[in-house]
């Protein structure tokens, strides 16, 4: 029962990790709390993101790794030729979904939160629209309202979409074809991730990338040495600075390829299928935002540092927002830590996110991740704070470990303050980069410096001695040292 007068003590409006942690956590501490959501439990990130993908990840990953057979033979090892049932692989991401969302559903039943199916909407202060799936629409009250309501894919102009032979994500994580030939539109994590599943299971693949290089949003250094094993090593032709101005589905799909500057067409191709791999935008429009007179940036929902919902710069009483909707990080795990911060918050527990030391990894094989600043980041931070940017590099190709599973095609870089010594940022590619990345998050949170993480004792042999030997280099460095 509420301990107040409203209907619940917290409203969430979007049941994916942002707004499960959130309605968990205030369930924990004694709330009254409802959660409303549309479409499956779970949201983006079990339904159609990070844990159907990461399945479809490990699956094709075991195929590429079986039929590497140079690779093997090194090892002394030779395979029968390689066999898969693209309906098993499919299976196994969705059965992984239908147990994770259950897992989910379960946990909150578990905590007391009531669960509300249909789409949520502002009407007013502390008060919520719920029009449910079979059409009834009611108001209800609340204490505090949560929206996390998370993103969908974005689709620029001129491509169409029919989710068969042009589709995003959403039903990429189906896996219900395995088109001969696949253009992928967009070369950041998405498309990277789709093309190792892809190329592993035998399909040809033309990635677009509308900006002057492939994968534009990863280190320079990094994308160097992750572009030849990703892209250059497999059968995918990079095509960078093109714009795919008009894709037309169908069989064969036709894809007009223009010149992003003059916006003169180039080229034609025609192909099997279409991912449209462009990045995702907020779900915001169904949220009658304008009711409480909050004005959002390109869709996104303002927020301050403890998650407090802006309407004109100010925080507005009782309102908050967390996940994809802010547009602070689109990870999942952003969403789950803000939202327990949000909930924390209405608690009186007054706390903050430090966002520049949450990892973010891509998945494929080997992976890629980083925590921080870029290097152009820290070269302009540097510049302001007046101080010595300082940079190294630590290669997988002088690690034990990587050396005994013939996977030490890696690097490791570190950018820190030379004055003193703290972590600014990392970006690693290599095996296991997205486990490796977390120790340099934990040091980046702690304000920690390189000098007392040089310190530290690693595990031999192991590739953590590759964050390890980065931070003797860098301490290495240090006018003090």
């Amino acid at each position: 029962m509420s301990k107040t007068n409203f209907d619940f003590d917290l409203i969430v409006i979007g049941a994916g990790y942002g707004g499960f942690d959130a309605a968990k956590h205030a369930a924990d501490h004694g709330m009254k709390v409802g959660i409303i959501e549309s479409r499956e439990m779970g949201g983006t990130c079990v339904n159609r993101g990070c844990v159907p993908s990461k399945a479809l990840l490990a699956a094709s990953g075991k195929v590429r790794e079986l039929a590497d057979a140079a690779h093997l033979s090194n090892f002394g090892i030779h395979a029968a030729p390689v066999r898969f049932e693209r309906r098993k692989i499919a299976d196994h991401a969705n059965n992984l979904v239908a147990n994770v969302r259950n897992n989910l559903t379960k946990t909150l039943e578990r905590a007391g939160v009531t669960i509300l199916r249909g789409e949520g909407r502002l009407e007013g202060p502390q008060k919520v629209g719920l029009r449910e799936i079979n059409g009834v629409d009611r108001i209800l009250s609340a204490q505090d309202v949560i929206l996390a309501t998370g993103s969908d894919p974005f689709v620029p102009p001129g491509i169409e979409v029919d989710g068969r032979t042009v589709f995003t994500s959403d039903e990429a994580v189906n896996l219900e074809w395995l088109p001969r030939w696949i253009a992928i539109i967009g070369s950041g994590y998405i498309g990277l991730e789709f093309a190792d599943v892809y190329t592993a299971l035998g399909c040809e693949v033309t990635m677009i990338e509308a900006l002057e290089r492939v994968m534009p949003t990863f280190d320079p250094d990094i994308t160097k040495i992750a572009a030849r094993n990703l892209i250059t090593g497999r059968d995918i032709d990079a095509k960078a600075g093109f714009l795919a101005s008009k894709v037309s589905p169908g069989c064969p799909v036709k894809i007009e390829l223009s010149d992003v500057v003059t916006r003169k067409l180039v080229e034609e191709l025609e192909v099997d299928a279409v991912l449209v791999a462009t990045g995702r935008v907020p779900s915001s429009k169904k949220l009658n935002l304008a009711s409480l007179s909050v004005e959002t940036n390109k869709g996104f929902i303002p927020i301050d540092d403890s998650m407090r919902v802006l309407a004109k710069g100010n925080p507005l009483p009782h309102l908050w927002a967390v996940g994809d909707v802010t547009g602070k990080l689109m990870l999942a795990h952003t969403a789950a830590a803000q939202g327990t911060v949000a909930v924390d918050n209405i608690l009186g527990n007054l706390r903050t996110i430090d966002y520049r030391s949450i990892p973010a990894a891509t998945f494929t094989h080997p992976e890629i991740s980083s925590v921080g600043f870029s290097e152009e980041e820290a070269k302009d931070f540097s510049a302001q704070e007046d101080f010595q940017l300082g940079i190294v590099r630590s290669y997988f190709k002088a690690n034990s470990k990587a050396l005994a599973e013939l996977e030490s095609d890696g690097l490791m870089k570190l950018l820190f303050r030379k004055d003193t010594g703290e972590i600014l940022g990392a970006h690693i590619y290599g095996l296991h980069a997205a486990d490796l990345i977390q120790e340099v998050a934990n040091a980046l949170s702690r304000k920690q410096t390189v000098t007392d993480l040089s310190r530290e004792v690693h595990t031999h042999p192991t590739l953590s001695e590759v964050v390890e030997v980065a931070y003797k280099q860098a301490a290495s460095q240090l006018k003090n040292s």
